[in-house]
């Protein structure tokens, strides 16, 4: 889920697949762009790509963990940079996946921890 979760707002840019990953009562909680509710939070803002800008996902931090219920808590960091400019960015996450007859979706992400990343990507 995190692959399709990050291919559809990072690489394909596609609205209609990325807003298909979330709940209707999504939130999203963001250390330096605040908060967003609901269609806030299922709506990309713009297309990284076109910015160049990447995500990686560090490898060996992604966890992952059952709750009952139906659901799941994912966590891990990932690194952006921007193509053609020096650094990149380094941030943790942690997201709540509620799996329902529509499959797994998206309902609550904590991203935060924002900084300089301490490796060159």
């Amino acid at each position: 889920m995190d692959a399709r979760l990050f291919d559809a707002a990072f690489v394909a840019c596609d609205q209609a697949a990325f807003k298909a990953l979330f709940t209707e009562d999504a939130e999203f909680y963001h250390d330096k762009a605040g908060a967003s509710f609901g269609d806030a939070a299922r709506t990309l803002k713009s297309c990284p790509r076109a910015k160049g800008v990447t995500r990686t996902l560090v490898p060996g931090s992604l966890e992952v963990y059952p709750m009952q219920g139906d659901g799941a808590i994912q966590m891990g960091r990932h690194v952006f940079a921007r193509a053609g400019e020096p650094g990149s960015e380094e941030a943790k996450f942690v997201h709540l996946w509620k799996r329902g007859p529509d499959g797994w979706r998206l309902a609550r992400v904590l991203s935060f921890d924002h900084q300089p990343s301490a490796v060159a990507r």
